[in-house]
């Protein structure tokens, strides 16, 4: 029996949505979108969501709800929607939660780091089985978001998982304003994300992990340019394996780059144009710390594992 499900994903620096058919073990997609939104804008600083960072969200939820109803084809289409790391940290979350509930008629559901970190890795391991790395495991999988990444290992299930506050937007807020950054600057977000993955190693035995799995924009971003693409093309991207050396070249060109010059990447989303830099250091930090030759890329991630959730 096949169920159709609505997952919507709302992150510190984008929002997304997935309309999807569900059947035993095989998820398709019927619509996936994603907008980006920054709804994290400042909340490191001011422990608040800003008014015109939320009303970006609420804007981009109304054309979900519409698109939602549009592919309902018996009834109504079940909904979840999961927020993560900028609305855990605000105060204000309960102006977020009232929007949410007029849009889509459900209450958002603020995740746990740990419950962010098995939804990632449920949504990026099912489709690992049988595929290029299915004799990988077990995996370190590791969701590079806005305000926070989250680290997972497991095979068939989690063994260990924690979220910890690095992300993209928050480490470019915090020391990665200059354009290009300069040379302190970088090592002051290194000495966070090192500080950070001290603490993943006392919970989270990431050492034992065979098979790295890089999930969301920073990382699909930097493996479309590895890959030299001339557009962002996710076919191409999914499951696609990034030597290490490529991360660490292309992080290091990023961090050189100009926003004019990031900007021009073809694979660059505007969206990302600011923060891309610091989302690839956090890679280039794990790869090297851990001693990972390459990198598995999935397109699959929290989202995905918010579809499952609802089968």
């Amino acid at each position: 029996m096949t169920k159709r499900v609505a997952a919507v994903d709302c992150g510190t620096n984008s929002v997304r949505l997935l309309v999807a058919d569900v059947s035993g073990e095989s998820l398709s997609d019927v619509e996936r979108r994603m907008e980006i939104v920054r709804l994290g804008q400042g909340v490191d600083r001011t422990g608040r969501l800003a008014p015109e960072a939320l009303e970006r969200t609420f804007t981009a939820m109304r054309g979900y709800a519409k698109l939602i109803e549009q592919h309902a084809t018996e009834g109504r289409v079940p909904v979840r929607v999961v927020a993560t790391s900028a609305t855990r940290d605000a105060a204000n979350r309960d102006d977020f939660t009232a929007g949410v509930r007029e849009i889509f008629g459900v209450d958002p559901e603020v995740a746990t780091g740990d419950e962010e970190a098995r939804l990632s890795f449920t949504g990026a391991t099912r489709g690992l089985e049988g595929g290029p790395v299915s004799d990988g495991a077990p995996y370190l999988v590791v969701d590079i978001g806005g305000g926070s990444t989250e680290f997972v290992v497991g095979s068939r299930s989690v063994e260990g998982a924690l979220s910890v506050d690095i992300g993209c937007v928050r480490l470019t807020e915090r020391h990665l304003r200059d354009d290009p950054p300069g040379e302190r600057a970088v090592e002051a977000a290194t000495a966070d994300i090192e500080a950070a993955m001290d603490r993943v190693e006392e919970t989270v035995p990431v050492r034992r992990a065979r098979t790295l799995v890089g999930l969301a924009g920073s990382v699909t971003t930097v493996a479309g340019i590895a890959l030299g693409l001339p557009a962002y093309d996710p076919a191409r991207i999914h499951h696609s394996r990034i030597p290490a050396g490529r991360v660490h070249e292309v992080t290091e060109r990023l961090l050189r780059m100009t926003h004019d010059e990031r900007a021009a990447i073809p694979v660059m989303h505007p969206g990302r144009v600011d923060v891309i830099g610091a989302g690839a250091l956090i890679l280039d930090r794990i790869v090297r710390r851990y001693g990972f030759s390459d990198v598995v890329v999935s397109e699959h991630d929290i989202l995905d594992g918010i579809a499952w959730s609802l089968a």
